[in-house]
């Protein structure tokens, strides 16, 4: 055990706290670089390669796999190992793959390297996480600082697309991306060696198996096929809303090469001011009504066509902003400290599957029907069982419960 109360707050002087929320926010930062830009970098890595949609797609669903895989499987080193190990391993291995990017170049070159990317990315990010949750005093405190981490995330997730598009514009290589996020993940790798580390007591007993061993629990289950049905929403838009917007003909084409900036611009808004709503409302409230514009925002794209849709895809993004880690902090929040490592690790791994599956079966999905837009319809089933769920979790509020339990 961690300690006799494993519920228990954690005290941490504000010295180690604004280290640990400061590094992690730049955590979150720079692989959202990679990971997010992956929807400007599709048609390029098409164009180079002669690939079909399905072939490409797997340039964002092989890294998500072994996020998942590292979630699920090791996730739960960060309670056996302590925080500190498992960020420095995972810091360590996500730099040499980014830099080796420089070193070759063949598709499945960089399959393998984006595959260790997802394997260092589910080491550190599950460390990360369950840092977050030493550091917060309550569960309404760490649903807060994780909206402010995953805002970040959203600032990352805005560079790294604009950034592939200025080296576009040069005429440069977007595999400069890599090796720029390669250069300041080594800059947090000795940043995360001096920092101070809240005390943690590692966990002799946890196993491999800690993370599937969550499946059977409902609260865990539960917000992690929330968050697969959410990923799957939100992953149909910054990895097929540009190859979508490339038919587009009309005035507004100015937008349309902007679209998924404008998509991030308002997800990392509204992730911002996620801190002060969740203040004042209720958090269930919040994203059952924010699911239901969402899931009517892929409607009626779907249903008006590509005009509709070149604004009302990226607008969906404000609302989807509070979602991933409103749901996330409040599946890790059910849980005793000492398990917060596994359970980030399954809700990882549970993110990362959607993530995966989600952008491949759309591009299967288009490739069948001869049009990326035919995927879309599928994303939209996916923001409607999305808008269901939260719907029936704001009318009976099952793990209210659990979560009082867990904060004290």
């Amino acid at each position: 055990m961690q300690n006799s109360q494993p519920h228990a707050a954690v005290v941490v002087d504000n010295h180690t706290h604004n280290q640990v929320k400061w590094m992690t926010c730049l955590m979150f930062f720079v692989f959202a670089m990679t990971t997010d830009a992956v929807g400007v970098i599709i048609p390029e890595v098409v164009a180079q390669f002669n690939l079909t949609l399905t072939q490409a797609a797997a340039f964002h669903y092989v890294p998500m796999i072994f996020i998942g895989l590292s979630g699920l499987f090791l996730g739960q080193l960060a309670d056996r190992l302590g925080r500190k190990k498992i960020i420095l391993f995972g810091l360590f291995i996500y730099t040499l793959a980014c830099v080796a990017f420089a070193f070759g170049q063949s598709f499945n070159f960089y399959l393998l390297l984006l595959g260790l990317c997802g394997l260092s990315i589910g080491l550190f990010k599950t460390g990360a996480l369950a840092l977050i949750g030493d550091i917060s005093n309550n569960a309404q405190g760490h649903t807060r600082l994780m909206n402010r981490v995953e805002g970040f995330f959203g600032l990352g997730a805005i560079a790294g697309p604009a950034l592939v598009a200025l080296l576009l514009s040069y005429d440069l290589a977007w595999e400069q991306l890599y090796l720029l996020a390669g250069f300041i993940c080594a800059v947090l790798l000795l940043i995360a060696w001096r920092m101070d580390y809240p005390g943690y007591v590692t966990q002799a007993q946890s196993s491999i198996w800690d993370c599937l061993a969550l499946v059977k629990n409902r609260y865990a289950l539960g917000f992690s096929l929330a968050i697969a049905c959410y990923v799957a929403t939100e992953v149909a838009i910054f990895v097929w809303l540009p190859t979508l917007l490339q038919q587009y003909d009309g005035q507004w084409t100015t937008m349309a090469a902007h679209a998924i900036t404008v998509f991030f611009i308002l997800r990392t808004l509204g992730r911002f001011l996620a801190e002060w709503l969740l203040t004042r409302f209720c958090w269930t409230s919040l994203l059952a009504w924010f699911s239901t514009v969402i899931a009517a925002c892929f409607i009626v794209s779907m249903w008006q066509g590509i005009a509709w849709a070149l604004w009302l895809m990226p607008l969906s993004g404000l609302f989807m902003s509070m979602m991933y880690p409103t749901l996330n902090s409040k599946g890790i929040s059910c849980f005793p400290r000492n398990q917060h490592g596994a359970a980030a690790g399954l809700i990882l791994a549970f993110t990362a599957l959607a993530a995966a599956l989600g952008p491949l079966l759309m591009g299967i999905v288009g490739d069948m029907f001869g049009d990326v837009r035919y995927g879309f319809y599928l994303a939209t089933g996916f923001a409607v069982l999305l808008c269901i769920g939260l719907w029936w979790n704001f009318l009976f509020n099952p793990a209210e419960q659990q979560l009082q339990k867990a904060a004290h």
